[in-house]
């Protein structure tokens, strides 16, 4: 491959991908924080909360599962203009919601039009990845680099999504917010479709679906130990702590909700912009230019088995206070906080190693499976965090994350670079 004569379309094909993937991750974390809140004033459980994103996080996994072969197969631009445009097909949708409806025929129609949307997620979020390990210059530990800065920066537009849609809920209401975030991407879309350079892989006829699965361990190890790490993260950040949150900063009036709104949506964004800032300072701070991929490797058991004991000790605060602390709300904002910045470490190994154990024939299919990975732990941290925070409370919630982050480290021990 003469990657070093398409550098400067390399460059542009890069710049040009990330800005769609920008785009489409402040609307996407504007959506999650629009629906969470929303029906969550109309008197959805923690649970009936989690099913809404059940079934965004299982397409999320069919998607990656099928998103690398069918870039393989037709070019990484198709699946990222795909991807652009469900989203706005699904955000179209969400508008149609009627308030009238039940109970249970709006937790239907949600779980159907976020499935959309994970869909649309993944395809996007697979085609910025793999691009990353074509258009990045060999050596000097430049992969690394630019797939930290494509990751990090993504959370961080993740995290002012998330702010923004508090912010639009509470001054728009559900209905003009989820349209306005529609025109919004379509104009985004026109834009890319119409100025995207070349320098990205036009797919190959040959590719046969089975070729998605992987026969390398490291592979295989990587992305069990990746379903561990984002699950551990979702059982307390999808419902778990928003609605504790809400329990202690809400008195149930219509202003009361609006300060809410705002106050957890700040925190949600802050930490997920933390997260993303982290994830983009890692191979720094990390030291990670000249470090052989093994001590890289060791570097991800090390953090990973950090991250472990901040959800147990949480779990103990939590378990201590009985109930809504002022002590223990501050406590969780400061334990979160740092889980926040060792979990933004452990993600950015993660996203290097895949990519630095990948072959470029192969990167669209087994960044593809990672990633349906992936999603497989936010669909099962999404259940568990209704399910453990009804069940036993903000304990429960916070220990179950401990368990997911245990097991992760028990399997990121067995990587063989």
């Amino acid at each position: 491959m003469q990657v070093a004569a398409k550098r400067p379309d390399g460059m542009a094909a890069y710049m040009a991908v990330t800005a769609a993937y920008w785009a489409f991750m402040l609307s996407d974390g504007a959506l999650r924080m629009l629906v969470l809140l929303h029906f969550h004033t109309l008197g959805f459980s923690p649970i009936q909360l989690a099913y809404l994103f059940l079934l965004y996080e299982f397409m999320g996994m069919v998607t990656n599962l099928s998103a690398g072969w069918i870039a393989a197969r037709f070019g990484l631009t198709s699946t990222l203009y795909a991807g652009l445009a469900l989203q706005i097909v699904a955000l179209v949708a969400l508008a149609q919601l009627d308030p009238g409806w039940a109970v249970a025929t709006s937790v239907i129609f949600v779980m159907a039009v976020q499935g959309l949307s994970g869909v649309a997620k993944d395809l996007a979020k697979m085609s910025s990845k793999s691009a990353v390990k074509v258009l990045a210059p060999e050596g000097d530990g430049a992969l690394f680099r630019w797939v930290a800065v494509l990751t990090g920066s993504k959370n961080a537009v993740k995290g002012l999504g998330f702010l923004l849609g508090a912010a639009l809920l509470g001054l728009l209401g559900f209905t003009a917010s989820v349209y306005a975030m529609a025109g919004v991407l379509a104009v985004i879309l026109l834009a890319v479709a119409l100025f995207m350079p070349s320098g990205l892989p036009r797919g190959k006829k040959g590719a046969k679906f089975r070729e998605v699965f992987s026969k390398d361990p490291n592979i295989n190890r990587l992305s069990a130990a990746r379903m561990f790490l984002f699950g551990a993260r979702d059982v307390w950040f999808v419902v778990g702590i928003p609605i504790y949150f809400y329990s202690v900063l809400s008195d149930g009036s219509e202003a009361g909700n609006r300060a809410a709104f705002f106050q957890i949506g700040t925190f949600m964004a802050l930490w997920i912009i933390g997260y993303g800032a982290v994830q983009a300072w890692a191979p720094k701070l990390l030291g990670a230019r000249g470090k052989p991929l093994g001590a890289i490797t060791r570097l991800a058991t090390l953090w990973v088995g950090a991250l472990t004991l901040i959800p147990f000790a949480l779990a103990g605060a939590a378990l201590l206070a009985g109930g809504p602390q002022g002590w223990l709300t501050a406590t969780l904002v400061a334990g979160l906080l740092l889980f926040g910045f060792v979990f933004a470490v452990n993600s950015s190994v993660h996203s290097y190693l895949i990519l630095a154990f990948t072959q470029a024939e192969r990167v669209t299919m087994d960044v593809g499976f990672y990633y349906m990975s992936n999603a497989a732990g936010r669909l099962l941290g999404t259940l568990l965090s209704g399910l453990s925070y009804q069940m036993g409370g903000l304990p429960l919630c916070l220990a179950t994350a401990g368990v997911m982050a245990g097991l992760s480290f028990l399997i990121v021990r067995r990587l063989r670079p």
